[in-house]
């Protein structure tokens, strides 16, 4: 952050609510964010620096321009930030598109207005009820339509003048009892009107006019006798019946109301909106919003809320929710505990959660036909363990000290699931007296650290321990003096019913012994596991030969471990001759060597 002093920038940022963008070095917005106090929270992003993630890291390396905006209120900046978010359209934003996919329902605003179904949405052009993410409800609501009233399906301009004009014919619509032919002026606007009024009504979710309506029009006919007429109304409103019979009915005493739910995963987040009006609900859609940063539900849902509200164009006071952010809505969020809310509430959850596992469902086989196995079993030991990055660098540890003696420890690691055996290190225990465990796992882990740290190398995705809470409690007060415990996933695997321990967590978590995941876990810590056991082995082993050498007269610890040395086994050193050995410890030691050993073949 050297060409950014974000030090003067706070300095210049006031206390007071609003929204700030984030400028990179081409001078592009790279991130649009929103707050109660905008001092206190773009400080958070520098001050704090070392908790976030990697993403929000890579953000703040990026920053070399701050601006801001002041508003009156978080509901003014929620506003605003949803506007710039969908003009900018800034990389590490969850982008707000314009939603171009599902079709609306048009009213349009001219003399005998039509309706049709359309993905353009103009607001110039009339009025837009949507969008519809069920196709089928919106044919439905336009088959009814055609079975209710009769509206010109025609593109002709209906003006006053043309029509007087006489410059347009009826077609096939009019004398197949489709349309009473407007063009010609065989029908008047306002008749025509009262009839796209209903239209609007029903698309509002207002059925009861259109009933009254065609109710008052059925008894208007049989008092005048016309019983066909009276029997057409008849018919309309048993159609009208027949589809409000298959809406879906919430209580009417609910009223207009909007219901939002949200769950999330690592990667996404997920959510339900449902739109009740007087008693129906009138649109509802799921939807999937993939994370840029490691945002909050609180965050993505109030996001949401003005996003969902302005796309269906809502005016509810009132929003369902199974969370409430901590803000000013401008509108009343309610987790309710009971009753027919309560219902509601349990209804949209249960749809957003089938749909979560739908598509996690839906990922995980495409991941599968997509990648290797070495990658399918990374993906599952992602999942399995809860953790933000694909773990593709391993790390792990292990303590030797068999009967006390010689306490040594190793470490193993694995890229892409195989063993990197250039990577492997061996550690002899330098700072810990006696057998101690905790303590030699404080010491390994902490140099191991401090070394990549001071070498600027790439921390691992994940840091396995070979033990259980109390080895594991040890090499998180390592991270923690190291300034990087929360930076990399860390457990422990206990050996007994093989248990994955994780920091500050009393429980363990059992993966399923037949897991691909778990197998990998085992295998590493089983390597550590040999790699420790054979560099311990190797150590007694040198140690005994040291000590036998150290019995010939004249031969101390210094010359005995240079020969070992150089020779690497006992066996070398007693098959090589007096001129060998006198050129490694000199013509004197040399001699009492050989004769020790030449003393040892006599007997």
């Amino acid at each position: 952050m050297s060409e950014f002093n974000y030090k003067e920038e706070l300095a210049k940022i006031p206390l007071d609510p609003g929204v700030y963008r984030y400028f990179d070095e081409t001078g592009e917005v790279i991130y649009v964010g929103k707050a109660k106090s905008l001092r206190n929270r773009v400080s958070s992003y520098f001050l704090k620096n070392n908790q976030h993630d990697r993403k929000t890291k890579r953000l703040v390396s990026q920053i070399r321009r701050i601006e801001f905006t002041i508003v009156l209120s978080e509901w003014d900046a929620l506003l605003l930030e949803n506007q710039l978010i969908k003009q900018l359209q800034p990389k590490f934003n969850i982008l707000l598109k314009d939603d171009k996919t599902y079709p609306f329902i048009c009213v349009t605003d001219e003399p005998f207005p039509r309706v049709f179904p359309t993905r353009n949405m103009d607001r110039t052009k009339g009025t837009f009820y949507g969008p519809f993410a069920n196709l089928r409800s919106m044919h439905t609501l336009l088959d009814m339509f055609k079975a209710l009233y009769q509206i010109r399906s025609c593109q002709l301009p209906l003006t006053k003048s043309n029509i007087e004009a006489k410059k347009f014919k009826v077609c096939l619509e009019y004398h197949i009892g489709n349309c009473k032919g407007p063009c010609e002026g065989l029908q008047g606007e306002d008749e025509y009107n009262a009839e796209i009024e209903q239209v609007h009504n029903i698309l509002k979710g207002n059925l009861s006019s259109p009933q009254q309506y065609f109710k008052e029009r059925m008894l208007e006919a049989a008092e005048q006798m016309a019983f066909e007429k009276a029997h057409a109304w008849k018919t309309k409103i048993e159609h009208l019946s027949n589809f409000q019979s298959k809406a879906t009915v919430i209580n009417p005493r609910i009223g207009n109301i909007d219901v939002l739910t949200i769950v999330s995963d690592e990667e996404a987040a997920y959510l339900n909106f449902m739109k009740i009006k007087e008693g129906y609900m009138v649109a509802t859609q799921t939807l999937e919003v993939k994370k840029k940063l490691d945002e909050s539900d609180m965050e993505i849902l109030a996001m949401m809320i003005v996003e969902m509200r302005s796309t269906y164009g809502s005016e509810a006071k009132e929003l369902v929710s199974n969370l409430k952010p901590d803000l000013d809505m401008r509108l009343e969020v309610t987790v309710p505990q009971i009753g027919d809310k309560k219902k509601l509430l349990d209804m949209s959850m249960k749809n957003v959660m089938y749909f979560r596992r739908e598509r996690t469902e839906r990922r995980e086989v495409e991941a599968s036909a997509t990648t290797s196995k070495k990658d399918r079993v990374l993906i599952r030991l992602k999942a399995d363990l809860q953790i933000k990055t694909l773990p593709r660098h391993i790390e792990c540890f292990d303590n030797s000290n068999i009967q006390g003696t010689n306490p040594v420890a190793s470490m193993v690691c694995f890229k892409d699931g195989k063993a990197s055996k250039k990577d492997y290190r061996h550690f002899n225990i330098k700072t810990v007296i006696g057998p101690n465990d905790f303590a030699s796992m404080n010491e390994i882990v902490s140099r191991r650290y401090l070394r990549l740290i001071a070498e600027e190398q790439p921390l691992p995705d994940l840091i396995v321990i070979d033990g259980g809470k109390g080895q594991l409690g040890a090499a998180c007060d390592a991270l923690k003096s190291l300034g990087i415990y929360g930076q990399v996933p860390i457990i422990g695997i206990a050996k007994r019913l093989e248990e994955i321990y994780f920091p500050e967590d009393p429980l363990p978590l059992y993966i399923d012994k037949r897991s691909e995941s778990l197998k990998l876990i085992q295998q590493i810590r089983d390597e550590a596991h040999r790699f420790a056991i054979t560099f311990h082995r190797d150590k007694r082993s040198k140690a005994s030969l040291v000590s036998e050498l150290e019995g010939v007269v004249g031969v101390g610890k210094v010359t005995a471990t240079k020969l070992l040395k150089h020779f690497g086994s006992v066996r070398a050193i007693r098959e090589s001759s007096v001129e060998t050995l006198t050129d490694l410890i000199g013509l004197d030691r040399a001699k009492k060597v050989r004769a020790y050993f030449d003393t040892m073949a006599g007997d």
